[in-house]
């Protein structure tokens, strides 16, 4: 649905509801995804602010410039997909408000069943909207950004900022499971063995909680490699273990995309298993087997997955067996042996 909520965004340019930026005016745009295509007549020069590192390097692929967090100020005005997540929402919203100079047009659009309309209700409640339109089922808004926008900033702000989870994790809406331990990590580090050792990675590492679990049960590890495809997790991962000098590398990589230089003794992983709504069994596949080439001879896989996911066949595939060592009435944990 994140195209058709590219498609909502500009949709306004295009009836001529919204004047297009000038020539040569600098537009913040953020949430940008690959595949958007501007109107007629749209000649800004924008900056791209995308954190999820398969869409920043196909956007930088495409000639763009972008960034993985925003930078930068007075910009003419803002572009703003919104997404699922409310919390990384309102932090978009004040990133452009900090960002845009005043009387600069903030334009926001997000699809109906990501909660756009109650985001438009909730802005208009302290700013007075230019105008607002439904189109390929989403909603697009804008207003100018004001001269004072310290009580909007206050507001979209307040209850989005870090979380403390266990007493121990800190982390940020938008990230996964930003607010809790899910499930499937604590019945993964509940599962590990302790005769883990050598060098381990941990792939999909989120925000570290697998990764601090696998420092604090299996003292043979030496090294612990993070890999993550979201900017911010990664970098609250690096927090979140700086005392722990065995964890070594936080690599922002793209696992579906780039090729994995190490070599690891074991891997562990949560890998997602959907982008949008539906579920989508190809990427955990696709993890699986970036695992198995970044696995030495006789180095262990240990993962988890939603019961009802297929990934047994390809671990048969990449590793030539696979044994289940636990399930519980959501989650299995699969383990192979290169």
């Amino acid at each position: 649905m994140t195209q058709e909520a590219l498609k909502t965004l500009f949709h306004p340019y295009e009836t001529g509801d919204v004047t297009p930026p000038e020539r040569g005016e600098a537009m913040l745009f953020l949430g940008a995804e690959p595949g958007f295509r501007l109107p007629a007549g749209f000649t800004a020069d924008l900056f791209l602010v995308q954190g999820f590192r398969p869409d920043y390097r196909a956007l930088l692929a495409s000639g763009h410039r972008v960034v993985p967090t925003p930078e930068g100020e007075g910009f003419a005005g803002a572009l703003i997909v919104s997404g699922r997540h409310r919390g990384q929402n309102e932090n978009r919203l004040a990133d452009a408000l900090e960002r845009v100079k005043a009387g600069g047009l903030i334009v926001v659009a997000g699809g109906k069943e990501d909660g756009i309309a109650s985001l438009r209700k909730r802005v208009a409640a302290l700013v007075e909207l230019d105008g607002h339109m439904p189109k390929y089922h989403g909603i697009v808004f804008w207003f100018r950004r004001p001269e004072n926008v310290a009580e909007i900033l206050a507001a979209r702000r307040e209850g989005n900022g870090e979380t403390l989870v266990d007493g121990r994790f800190r982390t940020a809406p938008g990230m996964f499971s930003h607010d809790r331990i899910d499930a499937g990590s604590r019945l993964l580090t509940e599962n590990l063995p302790v005769d883990l050792s050598g060098k381990v990675a941990d792939f999909c590492a989120g925000w570290g909680y697998v990764a601090a679990e696998v420092l604090r049960r299996a003292p043979g590890v030496r090294q612990l490699d993070l890999y993550e495809a979201d900017f911010a997790s990664i970098e609250a991962a690096r927090a979140n273990l700086a005392d722990q000098p065995t964890a070594k590398n936080f690599f922002w990589h793209d696992l579906l995309g780039e090729p994995v230089a190490e070599r690891y003794d074991a891997i562990v992983m949560n890998p997602p298993f959907h982008k949008t709504r539906a579920a989508e069994p190809l990427m955990g596949q696709g993890m699986i087997k970036a695992a198995a080439a970044a696995l030495r001879r006789g180095g262990r896989l240990l993962m988890v997955a939603n019961k009802q996911l297929p990934y047994e066949a390809s671990l048969d595939a990449e590793f030539g067996g696979h044994k289940e060592i636990a399930r519980d009435s959501g989650f299995k944990i699969l383990s192979a042996t290169r």
